[in-house]
């Protein structure tokens, strides 16, 4: 990791005691854009002071440097999409958004395409960033958040979409990492090639954080062509059966198929689950994508008709490059846009406004137990995610009772335990989420206390937005 430091020393006659006007002048004298915060700026319910809107990653060192003298709370904002994810701030006195940021040169893209990688801005939206690298046949090979979602919030929050099983997720796919750290300090890792590593697990440190550890403000990513052909095997599987019938309540386990179809030879790029009721029948959805799709997307038919999963029948194969294999014996083909490939998988980046929001990671041996365990706490949940990868999201309706929710938080957490599963709640009003508990147990905690400490001994980086309050 390289690192620069901030010059000149800290002013100690600053502090929590200084006049905001003091600050707010300071601020502005960074060069950057600062304007006073008004209501609409809050985060999570929590109103900052000041807005700023640098363009560079010198400016955002800047404003870290003058936010450590004065001992402001500080959390960095992308495209405002995720805000309501993790806790909210314990302060929060100058809100840093990301959307100006730009590279040298005044892009927010610097693409290699002869080495497959781009460096981007964290301010720059995901999908505008997919739409530039698509014009020379490029992608980066993960499914982009809700509209407005930013790289930045991408890797803050490490979302990840449907391909994660087949690509990764995005520590996977980062080589490279710029971030600005409480006082300033402008740290980088990794590099602009493949092979060049230095540094990785900075990358890996920040993505995740939640803003609590610095500000992200430049990344570099590998990238993967786009594949000529996708197409979409979605299957019906068959609903649960009554209490005691079977060990999971389930005549063919999703999990057990959906390990299955991972392993073989069709090498399906995600493998989705969308199960609108604990009562109903649930529904795979499975990816595979380049070479020889239509032959691949038969395999996966013959796997889920099979005596594998008996009473499992293919619906339908799509094909979303827009043409190409034609139809499959016994299936149908619809071209519809390229666009369409995160719509016709299940709504991983989260419910619709007002519902909560809910996030389960189990092995995937436990996912057929972890199901049947939401099935059995008698709320209409609905479950939507990444079988495969074992990571499932659970949306549950906003005026749900909280000892209602509370108990099946608590439930649910109990019977994945032994499972090897965690249950997190991303999205919910304070009060239910304070009554169930977000986090849940947390066994890395002492570790990460003491990253924050190393990273953050001020607790001036959006503290309090993850689990023990860091």
């Amino acid at each position: 990791m390289a690192a620069s430091h901030p010059s000149g020393p800290r002013d100690a006659s600053h502090g929590p005691g200084a006049p905001a006007t003091a600050a707010g002048d300071a601020l502005r004298a960074t060069g950057a854009a600062v304007r006073d915060a008004d209501p609409g700026d809050a985060v999570a319910g929590v109103a900052p002071r000041w807005v700023a809107s640098p363009a560079s990653t010198e400016e955002v060192a800047a404003l870290m440097r003058v936010s450590a003298g004065y001992d402001l709370a500080v959390v960095p904002v992308g495209g405002g999409t995720k805000q309501a994810w993790g806790d909210p701030p314990q302060r929060c006195d100058l809100v840093v958004g990301t959307s100006s940021l730009v590279l040298g040169g005044g892009s927010a893209v610097e693409h290699s395409c002869g080495d497959l990688v781009a460096r981007v801005s964290a301010g720059l939206p995901f999908d505008v960033l997919q739409s530039a690298l698509a014009a020379s046949g490029q992608e980066l090979a993960l499914d982009g958040p809700v509209p407005g979602g930013t790289v930045g919030g991408m890797l803050a929050t490490a979302a990840a979409g449907p391909r994660r099983l087949r690509y990764g997720t995005a520590r996977d796919l980062l080589i490279g990492i710029t971030v600005v750290l409480a006082d300033g300090t402008v740290a980088r890792s990794g590099g602009k090639v493949v092979k060049n590593v230095a540094g990785y697990d900075l990358g890996k440190l920040f993505t995740g954080s939640y803003g609590t550890l610095g500000i992200i403000t430049e990344a570099v990513f590998r990238l993967h062509p786009v594949p000529p052909a996708r197409r979409w095997v979605t299957t019906a599987l068959p609903a649960p059966a009554a209490a005691g019938e079977s060990a999971t309540g389930f005549p063919v386990g999703p999990g057990a198929l959906a390990t299955a179809l991972a392993a073989s030879q069709a090498e399906p790029s995600a493998v989705e689950l969308d199960w609108l009721a604990p009562s109903g029948a649930p529904a795979l959805s499975v990816l595979v994508e380049g070479t020889a799709a239509g032959d691949r997307a038969e395999t996966v038919r013959g796997l889920v008709g099979s005596g594998r999963a008996t009473g499992v029948r293919a619906e339908a194969v799509r094909d979303l490059a827009g043409g190409g294999d034609g139809p499959a014996p016994g299936g149908r083909v619809e071209a519809v846009p390229e666009t369409a490939v995160t719509r016709q998988a299940p709504g991983w980046w989260g419910a619709p406004p007002g519902e909560v929001l809910l996030e389960l990671r189990i092995p995937p041996s436990g996912v057929d137990r972890a199901l049947s365990a939401v099935a059995g706490r008698g709320l209409p949940a609905r479950v939507r995610g990444s079988l495969a990868s074992a990571v499932l999201q659970i949306a549950l309706p906003g005026e749900v009772g909280a000892a209602a929710f509370a108990a099946f938080v608590s439930g649910v957490r109990a019977d994945v335990a032994p499972l090897g599963g965690r249950l997190t709640v991303l999205a919910a009003p304070a009060e239910l989420a304070r009554l169930a508990g977000r986090w849940g147990p947390v066994a890395a905690l002492p570790l990460m206390r003491r990253v924050k400490e190393r990273f953050d001994p001020g607790r001036r980086m959006s503290p309090g937005r993850m689990a023990g309050g860091l």
